[in-house]
C-alpha cells in the first residue's frame, strides 16, 4: 500500500487507509468468546470469558510487535514505541467487557479499531515521535462489579485502588481475587502515567448519525448525568370504599413526577435527557390504593446551568405534587457526573480527519458514559462516533455496518498519526 505524508504537518494522504476485512475479523473473532443464540455476547468482567478474550488482545498486540503491560486494576497497555521514548503516549482504547445481553461492537470496537490502527502503520511502515498505546479498560459496564467505568477511574485517581479491590459481585467474589485468579493483577502502577492525548473510537449507541445519514460523529463531549432515588408515601387504603377526594395515593403523585420528567427535558433542549428508569408500587393489589412508590430519576444535560435548573424544576413539582395529594417523600441524590466538553484538539482533529477523507460528519454529544471521560482529567481527548443499526445497543441485535466501522478507524488513524507526530522535525 503506498502513502504520502505531509512532512510540514505530518498528515497521512487519502491513500492510507486501514483494512475493513481485518478489522471486520478481529471483531468477529472476539465476539466468538462469549457468543449468544441471539447474536450477541455475554463476556462480564474478569470472567474466564473475559480472560480468554484478554488473551486474545494481547498475542494480536505482541504479533503486532508491540509491549504489553498490566497494572493492578487489571488494565491493559499495549505500546507501540516511538521514535522519542520520552514523550507521553498517544492512547486509544475502550473495553472488551459486555453486559449480560450485550453486542458484538459496544467497546469492542474501540479496542479492536486500535489495534488496526497498529497493524495499519507496521503495514505502511511508518512510525511516530511519541510512543501509541492501545488500552483495555477493565469493567467498563459495570454489569458484574460496581462501579462502572472502573479501570480507568482507578487510572485517572477518581476510585482508589483497594476499595476498588475489595468490591464484590453478588457471589461474594472480589475484583482483587478475581483478577489473581485469571491472572490480570499486574504489576504496573495504575495511576500517575502521563497521556499526550486519547481518542475513543465507538458506537454511537444512539439513532441520530444513522438518522441523518451521516457516518461520523464528532464528539463535542459527555452529558453532564444527575441520578436520584424517590420515595413517594402516602395510605394505603381499599379502593372500594374509599373516596377519591379522601386518598393519599402514591402512584398519582409518581405519574405526575413521571409526566413533569419529561415535559422539563423536552423544555431544556438541546441536549437534554430525562427518564423514570424504575418504578415500584407498593403493595401492588388492584383493590389497594398504592401506599409507597419508589422510583429512579435521570436527568442529563450537557450544560451545568441547564442541568441544575432541570434538578430545581423537577424538585419543586415533587413538593407541589406530594403537598396536593398529601403524601411524603424522601430524595436521595445517587450519582452526580459533571458534565464534560473535549480538547478542541483532539476534536479538530477528528473533524479534519472525516474532512480530508470526504466523509459526512456532524458534530454530536455523548448521552452516556464513557473510558475518555476518566482519562479526559489526564490530557487532551476526544471521541469518534460511528452510526449503530437501529440506534440500539446494550442489546444482542447491536449491528453496525463494516464500512462505517472502517472509516471511523480511518479517522481514528489520522488523528492519532498527527497527535503522536506533533512537534517532530
Amino acid at each position: 500500500m503506498n502513502t504520502r505524508i505531509d512532512p510540514s504537518q505530518h498528515l497521512l494522504g487519502q491513500d492510507a487507509r486501514v483494512s475493513r476485512e481485518r478489522l471486520w475479523q478481529s471483531l468477529m473473532d472476539l465476539a466468538r468468546l462469549g457468543a449468544t443464540a441471539k447474536g450477541g455476547v455475554c463476556r462480564l468482567a474478569l470472567t474466564d470469558l473475559d480472560r480468554q478474550a484478554r488473551d486474545l488482545f494481547v498475542q494480536w498486540c505482541t504479533e503486532a510487535g508491540c509491549t504489553v503491560s498490566v497494572d493492578a486494576i487489571g488494565n491493559i497497555f499495549a505500546r507501540r514505541p516511538g521514535r522519542n521514548p520520552a514523550l507521553p503516549p498517544v492512547m486509544t482504547g475502550s473495553h472488551i467487557d459486555t453486559q449480560p445481553t450485550g453486542g458484538k461492537f459496544d467497546g469492542c470496537y474501540g479496542v479492536m479499531a486500535g489495534l488496526e490502527v497498529i497493524r495499519t502503520l507496521n503495514d505502511l511502515g511508518l512510525s511516530t515521535e511519541a510512543p501509541l498505546e492501545v488500552v483495555v479498560w477493565t469493567n467498563e459496564e459495570g454489569s458484574r462489579f460496581p462501579p462502572c467505568m472502573m479501570g480507568s477511574g482507578v487510572f485517572a485517581g477518581k476510585f482508589g485502588l483497594q476499595e476498588t479491590l475489595d468490591k464484590r459481585d453478588d457471589q461474594g467474589l472480589s475484583v482483587g481475587a478475581e483478577l489473581e485468579r485469571i491472572g490480570y493483577a499486574g504489576p504496573r502502577v495504575p495511576t500517575g502515567h502521563p497521556v499526550g492525548a486519547y481518542f475513543e473510537a465507538h458506537i454511537e449507541q444512539g439513532p441520530v448519525l444513522e438518522d441523518l445519514r451521516t457516518t461520523i460523529g464528532v464528539v463535542q463531549g459527555c452529558l453532564g448525568q444527575k441520578w436520584f432515588d424517590l420515595v413517594l408515601t402516602g395510605v394505603e387504603a381499599h379502593a372500594g370504599p374509599t373516596p377519591m377526594r379522601l386518598r393519599k395515593d402514591a402512584l398519582v403523585g409518581a405519574a405526575e413526577v413521571v409526566a413533569a420528567v419529561n415535559r422539563i427535558a423536552h423544555a431544556h433542549q438541546p441536549h437534554a435527557c430525562g427518564t423514570v428508569g424504575c418504578l415500584s408500587v407498593h403493595p401492588g393489589s388492584r383493590n389497594v390504593i398504592p401506599g409507597q412508590v419508589q422510583m429512579t430519576i435521570d436527568l442529563r444535560h450537557l450544560d451545568p446551568a441547564h442541568l441544575d435548573a432541570m434538578v430545581a424544576e423537577v424538585r419543586e413539582v415533587i413538593e407541589t405534587s406530594t403537598a396536593k395529594h398529601g403524601l411524603s417523600f424522601q430524595l436521595t441524590p445517587t450519582a452526580d457526573f459533571p458534565p464534560l466538553y473535549f480538547a478542541d484538539a483532539c476534536v479538530d482533529a477528528v473533524r479534519q480527519g472525516a474532512r480530508d477523507l470526504g466523509l459526512s460528519h456532524m458534530d454530536i454529544v455523548s448521552g452516556a458514559g464513557h473510558d475518555a471521560i476518566f482519562v479526559a482529567e489526564l490530557g487532551p481527548a476526544g471521541m469518534i462516533f460511528v452510526p449503530c443499526e437501529g440506534g440500539i445497543s446494550h442489546n444482542e441485535i447491536e449491528n453496525a455496518a463494516p464500512q462505517d466501522l472502517a472509516d471511523g478507524c480511518d479517522v481514528l488513524l489520522r488523528a492519532m498519526f498527527q497527535a503522536a507526530n506533533q512537534g517532530a522535525q
